[in-house]
């Protein structure tokens, strides 16, 4: 079993998310059983505070969710649906917390207590403030799914942002990693903005100008004890999940960085030997997990973008396009190329 599969496979994440999105499908008039088939949970379980799930378990909903619904913005519609009270005392401490920035400064480095499936990043330019959603790399996750896994999020984001900055809060663009849907010219209308396609990264844009105000419900000693619960929390999580999860989300978020063993360990606040020792003790060496991850993007961005060569090989961190090259068939037995054209044929191959 890979990392990425032990991983995907530990019962350690709040259900409370799922929740909200099989109640968005028995909206719509599906059944429960429908809902949750295949993922080994009941509806009693989805309603337990105790109830702790899988990666592979939520994968499991999320593709029933894609398989019921009727309309093709249920990801991102849903994630405007999600509160900041659904997230328990993650939310608690973004809503207690005395100005925004310090708010997504939380947001980030917390990010595992909210969802499992995604990392977040976030930049500024003189104008925009610029919010980045990297989903978890793994070969299970098809097209269909992954695009629902960004939308969802998108709204999600949009949704928290409303509940801290006011109900006007909007985004000034969105643009994703995937190719052209078939509904892409009603993006524009659905996300309120203009859109793009097959970019390096799923990101949504804001005008900076909403940083100014102060948020209505900060209050610093709340901040302060919500802060101490997510550190007991967070670090509970990380031991549960073990150390290669954390080295994982590390280098996922970074990934075109071209980070080596001394930069996450820095990150882990931790030596590269220890870094490598604890691998070591999980069977398991830090370029066991690089090559792991650069493999499964590598793949995703040949068969879902019209990503060059040259700019998948930038976004995976390597210095140029003939290290990528050798690198991927190294891993594939394939050619760059030579995959992307075997997954166009595929492609033709089972479309009706």
């Amino acid at each position: 079993m890979t990392t990425s599969q032990k991983y995907f496979t530990e019962r350690i994440h709040p259900v409370t998310k799922l929740a909200i999105i099989v109640d968005a499908l028995l909206a719509e008039g599906a059944s429960a059983r429908a809902a949750l088939r295949g993922a080994q949970i009941s509806e009693e379980d989805l309603r337990s505070p105790v109830t702790r799930i899988s990666i592979n378990q939520t994968l499991d909903i999320y593709r029933n969710a894609i398989s019921i619904t009727k309309d093709p913005f249920f990801g991102y519609h849903t994630g405007l649906k999600v509160h900041l009270s659904a997230y328990g005392l993650y939310g608690f401490a973004i809503l207690s917390s005395r100005n925004f920035r310090q708010t997504f400064n939380f947001a980030i480095k917390y990010h595992d207590l909210a969802d499992p499936l995604v990392s977040i990043a976030y930049d500024e330019t003189d104008r925009l403030g610029i919010w980045s959603v990297i989903p978890l790399e793994n070969p299970s996750i098809e097209s269909s799914l992954y695009r629902f896994i960004v939308e969802l999020q998108f709204g999600i984001h949009i949704s928290l942002h409303r509940d801290v900055m006011g109900s006007g809060f909007g985004i000034n663009s969105a643009c994703f990693t995937y190719k052209h849907p078939q509904l892409a010219k009603s993006y524009p209308n659905e996300f309120g903005c203009p859109v793009t396609f097959s970019q390096q990264r799923n990101q949504i844009t804001f005008e900076k100008h909403w940083l100014d105000d102060v948020p209505e419900y900060g209050n610093e000693r709340s901040y302060a004890l919500t802060l101490k619960m997510c550190d007991e929390l967070l670090a509970e999580l990380q031991s549960t999940r073990g150390f290669n999860g954390q080295v994982r989300r590390i280098l996922m978020t970074n990934l075109g960085r071209n980070m080596n063993a001394s930069s996450v360990a820095s990150r882990l606040e931790t030596t590269p030997r220890t870094l490598r020792r604890r691998l070591r003790d999980q069977g398991l060496t830090f370029r066991q997990i690089l090559d792991e991850l650069r493999a499964e993007v590598g793949s995703r961005y040949l068969r879902d973008t019209d990503m060059s060569i040259e700019d998948i090989a930038h976004a995976l961190g390597f210095s140029d396009a003939a290290n990528f090259r050798h690198a991927f068939r190294r891993w594939t037995n394939n050619s760059p190329q030579q995959f992307r054209e075997s997954q166009a044929r595929r492609s033709r191959i089972v479309k009706p």
